[in-house]
């Protein structure tokens, strides 16, 4: 009977709208740092990289503002508020990024560093292309839980690239004696790291709403 009522109620279905720009707004952050991670207009992509995350934030107070105001929400609400978090949270961390270039002045980055700004690239698209699947998600499941498990493994192919940064790192550097550059180099990777950590919390997200849905 609950679920025959929340079918014949109207629903919050702008919500999905917010979604899809608030991700739009993570692939264009993910492009910029992928971008000064090349080398490309290293302020003017850390100042974007800023300006974005403010737009994701207002996004993101949105949501939750719609999230209070509905009656009736496309899945549990809990789960709306954790997937707009957990979006926003990859945006953060690329912002953290972009403060600890700035605050070591950093105006170049190596390949592996590079690398992973493009498996950053992937995941940002990957989770575009799974947000709007979720307004049908019965439907979707088969390709959403097929986005999960690629996000899951850009992840797994970004740590590999993190132990070889750092092994990398070490050597070119750490062993040298130079502490600072390895101390701000290790920092870099592990900012980088936690970026595509928090794309994965999305597809877990993802996973989640699947598996209550379906």
């Amino acid at each position: 009977m609950m679920s025959l009522f929340r079918k014949l109620m109207p629903r919050e279905d702008r919500l999905f709208d917010m979604f899809s720009q608030h991700s739009a707004v993570v692939v264009e952050a993910a492009g910029a740092l992928n971008d000064l991670l090349h080398g490309k207009n290293i302020d003017q992509n850390c100042d974007r990289i800023i300006e974005l995350e403010d737009r994701a934030d207002d996004i993101t107070r949105d949501v939750l503002l719609a999230v209070r105001r509905s009656f009736i929400t496309p899945f549990d609400r809990g789960d709306i508020k954790d997937l707009i978090q957990s979006m926003d949270d990859a945006i953060d961390m690329m912002h953290k990024t972009v403060k600890t270039i700035r605050l070591f002045e950093q105006t170049s980055f190596h390949p592996l560093m590079q690398q992973m700004g493009e498996e950053i690239v992937i995941a940002a698209n990957l989770i575009s292309e799974a947000i709007p699947l979720l307004d049908k998600v019965g439907t979707n499941a088969q390709r959403l839980s097929a986005i999960s498990e690629e996000v899951t493994r850009v992840e797994g192919r970004s740590d590999e690239l993190h132990d070889l940064g750092l092994k990398d790192l070490y050597r070119r550097v750490g062993g040298g004696g130079n502490a600072m550059a390895y101390i701000i180099g290790s920092e870099l990777y592990g900012e980088l790291e936690k970026v595509v950590d928090r794309f994965e919390d999305v597809a877990d997200e993802i996973s989640g709403i699947v598996i209550e849905n379906v």
